[in-house]
């Protein structure tokens, strides 16, 4: 495998909600009472991690809900990331945050530590579906906060949303998409709802509350979301990603995508290099208790072989609209696609699955619905 040479990015998790939401199964906790004491290890990390990673030219602070910390918090954060670590001029700097967090001013504030890129959590401007997703803002909360953030300088905005509720009838969906496109946001990201057995959404699917989703209905759901935006001037870039422009498209997240390195600090927070992987405890408790004790809160690691990251960048590269570059691929890898699967390959093609290119395969919208499939080939 050639040696990675691609610059790192840096992620961070604030494992702080407000409340749970009912979809989600991502790492937090709504204990506000142990900020304190997260701060401190976390600080203790990234100290911890000096020597190990030099620069970086993308940050990441996601969560939980990281514009639950007081402004004081995230600035102490910043500094200490750029005292111990390079912060490469032009870097992209981002932080997720929840509508109705932050007022206008508070935004002003978060651009003054250099922070250049929002992530919103909006989900979806319906009263109801924000409330089955046990959402605590409401419709006029997020559009304050998206004229807020534009008011306040954020050019690079990002929206995240959610479709294929229960019951949801995709005319519901179009006009979230509509309002959202309204604010000509730089980036959406467009989920489809996984109903996860842990989530009290996904415990009343189990119980049978909701009606079993067709792969019909999503995958129709999946197209006409495409084509909309897509014909409103976003380039669909990965299979939830659009971006008015790939310079708008998430450079910190196409670094998971093409075994870039980069590091994650608090708790569940995963890191990559050099093929291996390692990740943090998903505890809050352990986390602070390992780095109290002067240990790395690392509570697991593997070793990838060549065979894997393989599989995974073959797994990664057909999500997005770049594919697999062949040759780049056969040089990484050793791996020849076209010798190994060129019958199965030209097979997909007939399919309208994937583009074949002279030095590149490519999923088309088609194959991008069905992308964890395409990567069994």
């Amino acid at each position: 495998m050639a040696q990675e040479t691609s610059i790192p990015g840096l992620y961070v998790h604030i494992p702080f909600c407000a409340s749970r939401c009912g979809y989600c199964d991502f790492f937090s906790v709504t204990d506000m009472g142990l900020m304190a004491g997260f701060m401190l290890a976390l600080v203790g990390e990234i100290d911890a991690c000096r020597g190990e990673f030099r620069e970086f030219d993308t940050v990441y602070l996601g969560g939980g809900t990281p514009s639950l910390l007081p402004l004081q918090q995230l600035e102490r954060i910043m500094d200490r990331i750029r005292r111990v670590f390079r912060i490469l001029p032009g870097a992209e700097i981002t932080i997720e945050i929840n509508p109705a967090d932050w007022r206008r001013d508070e935004l002003f504030a978060v651009r003054e530590l250099g922070i250049n890129r929002i992530s919103i959590g909006i989900q979806s401007f319906d009263e109801k579906e924000l409330a089955l997703l046990g959402r605590r803002h409401g419709r006029e909360q997020a559009l304050r906060t998206l004229e807020d953030a534009a008011a306040s300088g954020f050019d690079n905005l990002g929206l995240d949303l959610i479709y294929g509720l229960p019951g949801q009838e995709f005319r519901q969906w179009q006009a979230s998409l509509v309002q959202a496109l309204a604010f000509e946001p730089a980036h959406v990201s467009c989920y489809e709802l996984e109903l996860k057995p842990r989530t009290p959404l996904g415990r009343r699917y189990e119980q049978g509350e909701f009606p079993v989703r067709t792969e019909a209905t999503q995958r129709d759901f999946f197209m006409k979301t495409s084509e909309f935006l897509e014909g409103s001037g976003y380039i669909h870039y990965e299979v939830s990603s659009f971006a008015r422009g790939m310079g708008m498209a998430s450079r910190h997240n196409q670094k998971y995508w093409d075994h870039t390195p980069y590091l994650g600090l608090g708790p569940s927070a995963h890191s990559f290099r050099d093929g291996r992987r390692w990740w943090n405890h998903e505890s809050i408790g352990d986390y602070i208790r390992d780095l109290e004790n002067g240990k790395r809160p690392v509570s697991g690691r593997e070793e990838l072989t060549a065979e894997q990251l393989a599989l995974e960048a073959l797994f990664l590269g057909l999500r997005t609209s770049r594919g697999i570059h062949l040759g780049q691929y056969r040089s990484r890898y050793g791996i020849d696609l076209m010798a190994e699967k060129g019958p199965l390959l030209k097979d997909l093609g007939r399919a309208g699955l994937i583009d074949i290119e002279r030095d590149s395969i490519r999923p088309t919208r088609t194959g991008m619905a069905v992308a964890d499939s395409l990567a069994l080939l």
